[in-house]
C-alpha cells in the first residue's frame, strides 16, 4: 500500500519539532534521525497518520522529536505496540525506533512481525552495545569486543538481524550505516514498502562502544568485511501487509458473530426461587464437565440464568475435576461459589479437592455421594446413592451423569425431561449411551 501524501497546500520542510536532540557528541542516533526527517519531508505523509513507536534506551528519547503520534513503552516490545497499533488500524504509517538491545530482548515479536509481514518500518539503531545503561553487550555485540560486561572481549558471536527477518519472511530488508548518504531514500522505499521492512543502521556510541574499542567510522566499515555480512537491499519480495490481508480476509464475518449461534428455547418451568449452587467433584477424564454441561443446558431450557466454572489439572486426564454451577432465576453477577447448597462427591480425587466446600456446608444443605465416601466430613445432609442399583454397567466415565441425574430428581430444580433433551440437542453423539444412564439413575432414590 503506498503511502497516502498529506493534502497540504504549502510542503512541510521538516517532521522535526524546535526541540534539540539530547544525544551525546557523535552518537549515530542524531545522523539517522536526520536521515528520517529527510525521509519523511520527500514523502509528505499526514503526521496525524504516522506513528513512531519506541521502548528503553537512548533511541527511546527520540519519538519526542517529530510532529507525529508517538507511542514508547517498555524494553524490547515496541515492535509488539506497533504490530497492535497497526493491526487496529492498518492505514496508518508506523515506524519503529528500536536499538540492539530491545532486539535481542524482543527478538521472539521481531521474528513473528517478520513472519507475518506486518506492515511495519523497523529501524535498528546498532550501536553494538546498550549505550544508555553503561555499554554493556548485546545481541549484535562483535566478537571480542570489551564491554562493560566483556572485560576480557566478548566470547559470543553476533547476531545477523537481517539474516534472521529475512528467512522468516521479512519482504524489506537492507542493512546499512548512519553515514550512508542514500540511507534517507532507503527509509523513504521502506516506509512506502507494503510489509514487514527493516533497516539494520550500524552507529557509533561515542560514550562507550568507541572508547573501550578504539572503534571509529573506518573500524564500522571494515567491520562488516571482517564478519562477512553484506550491506545494501538483501531481502525484496512483493507481499501483502499482514494488517490489511486479515481485513480482507474477514471481510465477509464483518459484523457477524465469530462462531454460529445456537439459541436455547425456554421449554421447561423451574422451581428455583434464588440462586443455587451445585457443586461437582470428581476425577479429571471422567466426564464431570460434561455432565455438568447438560445441567446448564438443561437449567436455561428451563428458563434460568447459568454458569459454571471448572477446575481442573493440567494433566486433563489424571487428577481432581471440579464444576461449580450456579442456576438463578435472575441474572448472575458473580460466578464465584462460597458454600455449595448442594454437592455430588463422585471419586477420591474430588474428596481430596472439595474439602474446603464440605467444610463450609451446613445442616440446610445436601451431599450427595456414594457408599465408599459415607463418611466424608460435612454438617450437611447425606444422600447416599449406590450405583449397584442402577441396573445398568457403571463405569468411570458414566458414573457423574448417573449420580448428578439422581440428585437433580432429589432436589426436583426442574423437570428432568430437560436433561434428556439437552442430551439429545448438545450431545447428539453420546445420546445412545447416555439417555440410558439418565433413565437409570431412578433407580438409585
Amino acid at each position: 500500500m503506498a503511502v497516502a501524501p498529506i493534502q497540504i497546500e504549502k510542503p512541510r520542510s521538516t517532521y522535526k519539532n524546535e526541540r534539540p536532540f539530547p544525544f551525546c557528541p557523535g552518537c549515530g542516533h542524531t545522523l539517522i534521525l536526520n536521515h528520517l526527517d529527510k525521509a519523511l519531508t520527500k514523502l509528505q505523509i499526514d503526521p496525524a497518520k504516522t506513528v513512531i513507536v519506541s521502548d528503553i534506551g537512548c533511541v527511546g528519547l527520540s519519538d519526542q522529536y517529530f510532529t507525529t503520534n508517538a507511542f514508547h513503552g517498555l524494553h524490547g516490545r515496541s515492535i509488539t505496540y506497533a504490530t497492535g497499533i497497526k493491526l487496529a488500524n492498518p492505514d496508518l504509517n508506523v515506524i519503529v525506533f528500536i536499538g540492539d538491545g530491545g532486539t535481542g530482548i524482543g527478538g521472539t515479536h521481531l521474528i513473528n512481525a517478520a513472519r507475518r509481514n506486518v506492515g511495519l518500518t523497523v529501524l535498528v539503531f546498532n550501536n553494538f552495545n546498550f549505550g544508555m545503561t553503561g555499554g554493556e553487550h548485546s545481541v549484535t555485540t562483535p566478537h571480542g569486543a570489551i564491554t562493560a560486561t566483556t572485560r576480557h572481549g566478548n566470547p559470543e558471536w553476533p547476531l545477523d538481524i537481517c539474516a534472521t527477518v529475512g528467512v522468516n519472511g521479512a519482504g524489506y530488508v537492507y542493512r546499512g550505516t548512519s553515514f550512508d548518504k542514500d540511507l534517507p531514500d532507503r527509509m523513504t522505499e521502506a516506509i512506502e514498502y507494503d510489509g514487514f521492512a527493516l533497516l539494520d543502521i550500524w552507529e557509533l556510541c561515542t560514550a562507550y562502544f568507541v572508547p573501550n574499542n578504539d572503534f571509529g567510522r573506518k573500524e564500522m566499515l571494515g567491520l562488516v568485511d571482517t564478519l562477512g555480512l553484506e550491506t545494501g537491499l538483501l531481502h525484496y519480495r512483493q507481499v501483502t501487509d499482514y494488517a490489511h490481508r486479515m481485513r480482507e480476509l474477514a471481510a465477509d464475518m464483518a459484523g457477524k458473530p465469530t462462531l454460529p449461534l445456537k439459541p436455547i428455547e425456554t421449554a421447561y418451568p423451574n422451581n428455583v426461587t434464588r440462586k443455587f449452587h451445585l457443586v461437582l467433584a470428581g476425577s479429571a477424564g471422567a466426564k464431570v464437565r460434561s455432565a455438568a454441561k447438560l445441567v446448564g443446558y438443561a437449567g436455561v431450557m428451563s428458563d434460568l440464568w447459568v454458569t459454571q466454572r471448572d477446575d481442573y489439572p493440567t494433566t486433563v486426564k489424571t487428577g481432581h475435576s471440579i464444576s461449580e454451577i450456579i442456576l438463578s432465576p435472575e441474572e448472575i453477577r458473580y460466578t464465584g461459589v462460597a458454600k455449595p447448597d448442594a454437592l455430588v462427591l463422585i471419586s477420591v480425587d474430588g474428596l481430596k479437592k472439595a474439602g474446603r466446600h464440605l467444610a463450609n456446608m451446613t445442616e440446610d444443605d445436601i451431599l450427595f455421594t456414594i457408599p465408599q465416601f459415607a463418611d466424608a466430613p460435612t454438617k450437611a445432609r447425606k444422600v447416599i446413592l449406590d450405583p449397584k442399583k442402577a441396573g445398568i454397567r457403571v463405569t468411570r466415565t458414566n458414573l457423574a451423569l448417573l449420580l448428578t441425574v439422581a440428585a437433580l430428581r432429589e432436589l426436583n430444580l426442574f423437570p428432568i425431561d430437560a436433561v434428556e433433551e439437552a442430551v439429545q440437542r448438545f450431545q447428539t453423539r453420546f445420546a445412545d449411551l447416555n439417555l440410558p444412564v439418565i433413565a437409570a439413575s431412578a433407580n438409585l432414590l
